[in-house]
């Protein structure tokens, strides 16, 4: 783990118009690096967790298969239908 040194910190904070007295310091460079080795961490558990298999998002290719059905039953359910459609009220303006 590399660790944050006071003239990176006293540069991030000159780019990033931040500023903070001189007695701040030791506690902002432990932040970071405590930000920075979380960060590392969580890399290492990534790595690990790749050569895992899962079964979480698997994307499966099948055919398509058309099944006849008969729409009247479906269609009787309908409070409104016109032919073969159901009949909803219009909710967008052109």
């Amino acid at each position: 783990m590399s660790k944050v040194t006071k003239e990176e910190v006293r540069k991030l904070a000159g780019l990033t118009k931040v500023s903070f007295e001189e007695h701040e310091l030791d506690g902002i460079i432990q932040q970071l690096n405590d930000v920075l080795a979380y960060a590392e961490r969580v890399v290492q558990i990534a790595e690990q967790q790749v050569d895992m298999p899962t079964s979480k998002n698997v994307n499966c290719d099948r055919a398509d298969v058309v099944i006849p059905t008969d729409i009247t039953a479906i269609l009787a359910q309908a409070p409104q239908q016109e032919d073969n459609y159901f009949v909803v009220p219009k909710f967008l303006d052109n």
